[in-house]
């Protein structure tokens, strides 16, 4: 018994010797069919993405209004005249100026209204403070159609219709309460000592606020000022509500001008919203990187 286990020993260590060691798959690790296949989602899904940007492009190419009907003809006739129209023949740049102040406004008043709404909130204990968030909440519950007389009346009487800060404090009443909430949960998650530390360097409320708070809600402050720009952005309802002139279209507004009961000139569409996307894409590139929150990590030793 003891010669067979030898040399089933033997055998064994001369096979391992010839085909070398096992190797081990670390903890984490995937095999090449797992990194394959999820490559391949991946790379479907940022087609499946980009699709609906690339075909909007493609349609901004084709000289003719019908084009979008039969795509295939536009690779025969390709042509930039839509975007030199749209420069030159309509009123883009007077709707560009509307545009950017208004979402600009519109993010700078509301970011700094909710993010001291949201500080007072999650580091003052005053009486309904609790109630307080919730009729924020509620505020969002009111569909645009309900709100739309009363705001009316109320710009109408403030002198404000047709006027770029009217629409931004119509717009701040949809950004703040969000964005209230939103920066209400990103002061909670930042130690309450951080404010201790800074009374105690003679600090005031506002001060510790502004020196101290405000670096580590980055991220926090950077979602809000991309939701505020966005709402601002795209709305459509307000907009062509309370603003009368043409001159004072936002894009959104503005886009609606191509298509009438009688004529849809959906080219000329296709590239205004390519144009359009470029200052979104701008604004979204300057504060990508302050979307992923964590920077408050290490922020007190303990």
């Amino acid at each position: 018994m003891s010669t067979t286990t030898v040399e089933t020993s033997a055998e064994t260590t001369g096979r391992d010797s010839a085909t070398g060691p096992r190797k081990v798959r670390r903890r984490g690790e995937s095999t090449p069919t797992a990194r394959l296949a999820s490559h391949g989602i991946l790379i479907l899904a940022s087609l499946i993405a980009l699709f609906p940007v690339a075909w909007l492009v493609f349609l901004s190419l084709g000289p003719d209004k019908d084009d979008y009907l039969h795509p295939g003809r536009i690779w025969g006739k390709m042509t930039f005249d839509n975007y030199t129209f749209v420069l030159q023949e309509t009123k883009f740049f007077d709707w560009l100026q509307t545009t950017l102040i208004v979402t600009l406004g519109t993010t700078a008043i509301g970011v700094i209204i909710s993010a001291t709404t949201g500080y007072a909130v999650s580091r003052m204990r005053f009486p309904g403070y609790k109630k307080f968030m919730w009729i924020l909440l509620v505020t969002q519950m009111f569909p645009v159609a309900v709100l739309m007389v009363p705001m009316y009346q109320i710009l109408s009487e403030l002198q404000l219709i047709d006027s770029y800060l009217g629409l931004i404090l119509v717009y701040c009443t949809t950004t703040v309460p969000y964005c209230a909430w939103l920066m209400k949960g990103y002061f909670d998650t930042i130690p309450f000592e951080i404010d201790e530390a800074g009374r105690v360097d003679g600090l005031t409320p506002f001060g510790t606020f502004a020196r101290l708070i405000l670096p580590l809600a980055k991220p926090g402050l950077a979602v809000a000022a991309f939701y505020s720009f966005l709402t601002a952005f795209g709305e459509v309802a307000f907009a062509s509500t309370f603003m009368l002139s043409d001159t004072k279209y936002t894009f959104a507004v503005g886009l609606q001008t191509f298509v009438s009961e009688h004529d849809a000139q959906r080219n000329l569409m296709a590239a205004t919203a390519v144009l359009v996307a470029i200052p979104v894409s701008a604004f979204f590139y300057f504060v990508q990187k302050n979307l992923v929150t964590g920077l408050t990590a290490g922020g007190t030793k303990g």
